[in-house]
């Protein structure tokens, strides 16, 4: 980047090295990119990311490395770091994970620069002791630690890195154009007017769609015997864990086996028009996110999704989804693993599906997380170390 180029953004110079940017598909991809593109509009970027990832980037410095395998990222990620932070001395490195502290430490000494890692719950509780004897130490050197939650700020305490360096930034979301229901997402999947609940996301243990159905879809199908549970998403080879194994198959012979196979569907990932037609088709996002050892629900991104299209959540108050769901404005949380509560609350929401309001309060709450308001207090934390929405 020229120095023309750094005049017009301002006198700061921020560095990001992340593996986590489009044209990889994700929560943390998404949040990275809405990071670089917001501290761009007052400072200098330069970004070390995956392939591909400066397309979606325009105008900002990028340097590329192929993400697979992994350690080749890695080595590539740390070089490009060092050369970068000698060529444009930034005042400040960010890794956009924990993944990446090890490299972002390394690059803010070449550079005296600060370093700040951007946590997201997983990457702090991740229970691989390569990861634990080495990665670990550098995440407690960060000079600040912004956490997606305050559930993730508190683990982020628990492995020794001070509360007076940590800070809570919430990630932000895409709010779209008002827009009222209709039943085109219906007519595509021959839903009728059934009562509809919406599952979004990797099936993956954590996020608990097997007891679910087990333990508390049938109890819901008693007292609406046309609900249809719709699952958005599917499994993830590369990432699973053995309790994920085979996770969707599972969930298919449990429902058969209780008689509550005819309300599933799984219609698999789905692009962004059509997640946006479901969320505006059904009545109710259900969030039945567990407690796994070794994994954690670090903010629940996808329930101010659903806000924003005026969809109220309903799940476990579990990780950092309280952060993410207001009692009785966005939705409603039940203690973890009460399933007959959950099922519970779900019914009563059900018998009033025609009630509107609780949808604009959905979508009035999901207000607070745009992504102009999630830059605003990411340039004030990292120029004050901390932000006036804690």
């Amino acid at each position: 980047m020229d120095d023309d180029a750094r005049a017009q953004q301002g006198s700061r110079r921020i560095l990001l090295i992340t593996r986590n940017l489009p044209p990889l598909r994700g929560g943390m991809e998404r949040l990275n990119r809405h990071l670089a593109l917001e501290l761009a509009r007052d400072a200098a970027v330069s970004i070390v990311g995956p392939t591909g990832c400066g397309a979606t980037l325009p105008g900002l410095d990028v340097s590329e490395v192929a993400p697979k395998p992994l350690w080749r990222f890695f080595l590539g990620a740390l070089r490009y770091a060092v050369v970068t932070a000698r060529r444009d001395r930034p005042d400040v490195v960010i890794a956009g994970s924990g993944l990446m502290a090890p490299f972002a430490w390394c690059a803010a000494r070449c550079a005296k620069a600060r370093f700040v890692v951007y946590v997201h719950g997983l990457d702090l509780i991740a229970d691989h002791w390569m990861y634990r004897w080495f990665w670990l130490p550098f995440l407690r050197r960060a000079d600040q630690c912004i956490a997606n939650s305050h559930n993730t700020a508190r683990l982020a305490n628990s492995i020794g890195i001070p509360a007076a360096r940590t800070t809570i930034v919430h990630p932000g979301v895409d709010i779209p154009e008002v827009q009222t229901r209709n039943d085109r997402f219906r007519d595509q999947f021959k839903l009728g007017n059934a009562p509809l609940l919406l599952s979004v996301g990797r099936l993956i243990a954590r996020k608990g769609l097997l007891e679910f159905v087990e333990r508390a879809l049938p109890r819901i199908v008693r007292a609406f015997p046309e609900t249809c549970l719709i699952v958005v998403g599917d499994e993830a080879p590369d990432l699973l864990k053995s309790e994920d194994a085979r996770l969707g198959k599972r969930i298919r012979t449990r429902a058969e086996e209780l008689e509550v196979s005819r309300n599933l569907r799984f219609i698999g990932p789905q692009d962004d028009a059509t997640l946006a037609e479901a969320y505006l088709a059904a009545d109710v996002h259900v969030f039945p996110v567990r407690d796994v050892p070794g994994d954690v629900e670090g903010f629940g991104m996808v329930a101010i999704e659903a806000a924003a299209h005026g969809l109220p959540t309903i799940g476990f108050a579990v990780g950092g989804v309280p952060d993410a769901v207001e009692e009785g404005v966005s939705g409603y949380l039940v203690p973890p693993d009460d399933y007959e509560q959950l099922a519970d609350r779900i019914i009563e929401r059900l018998r009033h599906r025609d009630d509107e309001a609780l949808r604009l309060a959905a979508r009035a709450f999901s207000l607070r997380f745009t992504w102009e308001i999630f830059g605003s207090r990411m340039r004030e934390c990292l120029t004050t170390g901390h932000t006036s929405a804690e």
